[in-house]
């Protein structure tokens, strides 16, 4: 994925916020071609429906496997073939198992060019946290999130907007534990497509709201 030169932000006003299957559709527009690409648990998994075959897109998986497809549905399920959120997968030709430490050599590495995460919170410098609430009854989860914060090329994220009590999850300073710092290139959510960075946020795209709107819930001054 590269970065566009700055320009004002698509406005999609007519219509609502993005699906979870609308959203996931259009990270996968922007994962380059031939890229290695590793899907966080969650969310992040339905990106691979999206991903055209003749892309060229390799899918990796920290429990060990180099080449996975869609989600295997009916017949294809396989009990022994998963990926790291347990939930069945097909493979693809070509389609690689190993050690669970080598595929965390591979992300530590350097060798993923992009990943993709889930979040609690993204700061608007780019600090991503999304292993733990810091509420003492919350099981820490942060598998290999912080791993892949450091070792992607291009780290980015795909969550809700707001949290379920309203709250903003894109925030001037995070205040949840962080899983990696200034890591995150861009964020995807159901409202909008933000692009954190040292002198703030930037808009490239809103979805169900404007501009002026996104300010006014957000409570900052993003960047045009």
């Amino acid at each position: 994925m590269t970065t566009a030169p700055a320009t004002a932000p698509v406005e999609n006003t007519g219509r609502g916020p993005l699906t979870t299957e609308e959203l996931a559709a259009r990270i996968a527009r922007d994962i380059p071609a031939g890229s290695y690409v590793n899907l966080g648990i969650g969310q992040p998994t339905r990106i691979a429906e999206h991903l055209p075959p003749e892309a060229g897109i390799v899918l990796h998986t920290e429990n060990g496997m180099l080449g996975m497809g869609q989600a295997a549905i009916g017949d294809e399920v396989d009990p022994d073939l998963t990926n790291a959120g347990k939930v069945p997968v097909t493979e693809l030709p070509g389609a690689a198992y190993f050690h669970h430490a080598d595929s965390f050599a591979m992300m530590r590495g350097g060798h993923l060019d992009v990943c993709v995460l889930g979040a609690f919170q993204v700061s608007h410098q780019g600090d991503l946290a999304n292993w733990h609430t810091g509420d003492p009854d919350a099981i820490p989860a942060v598998g290999g999130a912080m791993d892949l914060a450091v070792g992607a090329r291009q780290v980015l994220v795909m969550m809700k907007l707001f949290a379920r009590d309203g709250t903003a999850k894109l925030v001037p300073a995070c205040t949840y534990p962080l899983t990696g710092a200034r890591c995150v290139h861009r964020v995807y959510t159901d409202h909008g497509v933000f692009e954190p960075g040292p002198d703030g946020v930037r808009v490239l795209e809103t979805y169900g709201v404007s501009l002026a709107e996104l300010r006014e819930r957000l409570g900052v001054d993003l960047l045009p």
